[in-house]
């Protein structure tokens, strides 16, 4: 699945309000989803990246999970912060479904959904 980025602060944890980014829809066959990565592209501070299911493209969000994000100042001996929040089952996604994200602290992160979709 294509990797989307995020940088704008939203410390909430609704699903309503604040920048939420689309990170995947479900195509018409279904997805499973096993886990979703995320990779700073610089310094980190101490945050979090939450990860929200919608039954909709678009609707009410639900936040599913968080990736803790640990203070991290990359060098060529430290590597940029990157985390994952593995679902212990597959996320079983049906069309339509999506799956959102946003970071609590003004930090760009690339993040990706891993998995795989029906034929």
């Amino acid at each position: 699945v294509s990797p989307v980025s995020i940088s704008t602060a939203n410390s909430n944890r609704d699903g309503t309000s604040g920048t939420i980014t689309q990170l995947y829809t479900t195509p018409a066959d279904g997805a499973r989803i096993s886990y979703v990565r995320a990779v700073a592209t610089g310094t980190t501070t101490a945050g979090m990246i939450r990860v929200f299911f919608s039954a909709t493209s678009g609707g009410t969000k639900y936040l599913i999970g968080e990736i803790s994000v640990s203070a991290v100042t990359p060098s060529a001996s430290v590597p940029v912060w990157n985390g994952e929040l593995v679902f212990t089952e597959p996320l079983l996604m049906k069309q339509n479904y999506t799956l959102h994200v946003s970071t609590h602290n003004a930090e760009t992160f690339h993040v990706f959904a891993v998995g795989a979709e029906y034929a």
